[in-house]
């Protein structure tokens, strides 16, 4: 087993003031990190590029849609330009080193309609993913989508939602990436989500139930843990949390002490549960 950290947790400033912070994060123990990419731009990650490599720290891409970005739009001029727009997520992935662009990206994040998705609204979304993940095999980048809660997202909110979606993409590149926080909203059984979704399943989040530290929270992580041996799952497991530095979790209060004893903490929780399991 892998472990990383997702750099959300120091909100949406993702640039060079973060490289000390990729120093702690190693020395606690982690061997990767998720970089959130905002900036489109391949350009703007080639320090980041130098300063992981002299670091010998996995990295992975993430990424996700506004408005103005969104696959399923009814405006046909939306849709391409979110397709133009997560294609150069994926140069930026390649510039980092990354070999996944993961997220929500099939669908824009908290754009509602007021009704489920429509038959077409479907069909934009699946095709506008198809095209995407053509074009990252041929970059060498994978696409590990992501469902997010019914509060947050209209399109796929749960894990049959999206087990359909990215069997219906039906592209090598298209795979999932799979959030215990969203599950711990929409699922009746987390375990039983991870063990339908099997090998399709290419990175995992570990996220307690408030977003804070991994095993202070209610998330039933037995089942979580006992699931991923079911699967036979030996690739990532990466740290999820956030504070209020990043407005769009709204999250309100601070639910830790120090981002280091969040990490410290959480990474030991995890390290129990995967290297000497006591399920």
């Amino acid at each position: 087993m892998k472990y990383s950290m997702n750099l959300l947790l120091w909100g949406t400033q993702v640039d060079e003031s973060l490289f000390p912070v990729l120093d702690l994060i190693q020395e606690i123990g982690f061997e990767g990190v998720e970089v959130p990419v905002f900036n489109p731009d391949p350009d703007a990650w080639h320090g980041w590029r130098k300063r992981l490599d002299e670091m010998g720290l996995h990295r992975e891409a993430d990424t996700f849609c506004g408005a103005d970005t969104n696959l399923i739009s009814p405006d046909a001029s939306v849709r391409a330009h979110a397709l133009e727009t997560l294609k150069r997520s994926v140069d930026c992935a390649v510039v980092l080193g990354a070999k996944n662009l993961m997220g929500p990206f099939n669908a824009a994040l908290s754009v509602f309609t007021g009704q489920p998705a429509t038959s077409e609204e479907w069909k934009w979304g699946v095709e506008g993913i198809q095209n995407l993940s053509e074009y990252a095999q041929n970059q060498g980048v994978g696409l590990g989508m992501e469902y997010l809660n019914r509060f947050e997202t209209y399109l796929t909110s749960c894990g049959d939602d999206l087990i359909r979606f990215v069997d219906e993409v039906n592209h090598p590149a298209c795979r999932i990436m799979f959030d215990t926080f969203h599950a711990n909203i929409e699922e009746k059984n987390i375990g039983d989500c991870i063990r339908t979704m099997g090998d399709r399943i290419s990175f995992i989040q570990l996220s307690e139930n408030d977003r804070s530290t991994p095993g202070k929270g209610n998330v039933a992580w037995p089942g979580v843990f006992q699931a991923i041996q079911d699967i036979q799952y030996d690739g990532w497991l990466s740290i999820e949390a956030f504070s209020p530095k990043l407005p769009a979790a709204n999250i309100w209060r601070k639910m830790f002490d120090s981002e280091e004893q969040l990490m410290r903490d959480g990474l030991a929780f995890i390290k129990a549960n995967t290297l000497c399991p006591t399920l």
